[in-house]
């Protein structure tokens, strides 16, 4: 019974051979082997661009993510600069305020000193004026010493005269001592004339 059994599988084999459907199948499923190697070709060739593909999108994913920081970030600033605005109106006018004290104390401080240094010429010039009195005062006296000493020096020499004269003669002497006596007198008012 085996025998047949054997025998039967391979007049049944026989028969596919002959008959193309053996050939067949086995084109088939060398297209399936084929097709299962294109397809593990094309995972492995997946898998080396895998990393790329992973790299390319980690770094769209991380480009994207920079660009939404940016405008958040741009979307706070103007949101604080919104806040700050009343703030910063506030601080410019606090300044101006201010300028304008110092510009008021700085003016103040100029008409003072302007003040000040009128009354410190004033006062220069009274000074001056005084010493200038004090020394038209000093060169008058000086004028009456100098006319006074001149005055004296010309009656000694006058006296010298009559000394001289006297002992020359008795009455020539009396005569000159007349007249010395008179230059005398007529030189006392004129000295003080000419210091007044």
């Amino acid at each position: 019974m085996n025998k047949l059994l054997d025998f039967g599988r391979k007049a049944l084999f026989y028969v596919r051979v002959l008959s193309g459907y053996e050939e067949r199948r086995i084109r088939h499923y060398r297209l399936q082997l084929e097709q299962r190697v294109q397809q593990v070709q094309a995972r492995k060739a997946a898998i080396n661009k895998a990393p790329e593909k992973i790299i390319l999108s980690e770094i769209r994913r991380m480009v994207e993510e920079m660009q939404n920081l940016n405008k958040k970030m741009e979307e706070t600033e103007a949101a604080i600069e919104d806040y700050f605005k009343p703030l910063d109106k506030e601080a410019e006018l606090i300044m101006k305020m201010q300028l304008q004290g110092e510009e008021r104390t700085s003016e103040m401080m100029m008409k003072t000193l302007e003040k000040q240094a009128s009354l410190q010429q004033l006062e220069a010039e009274k000074k001056a004026g005084m010493h200038k009195v004090d020394n038209s005062e000093a060169n008058l006296n000086d004028s009456k010493l100098m006319d006074e000493e001149k005055a004296l020096k010309e009656m000694l020499k006058e006296l010298q005269k009559e000394v001289l004269l006297e002992k020359a003669g008795g009455e020539k002497s009396s005569d000159n001592v007349h007249q010395a006596d008179k230059s005398h007198i007529n030189l006392k008012p004129a000295s003080t004339t000419t210091s007044k």
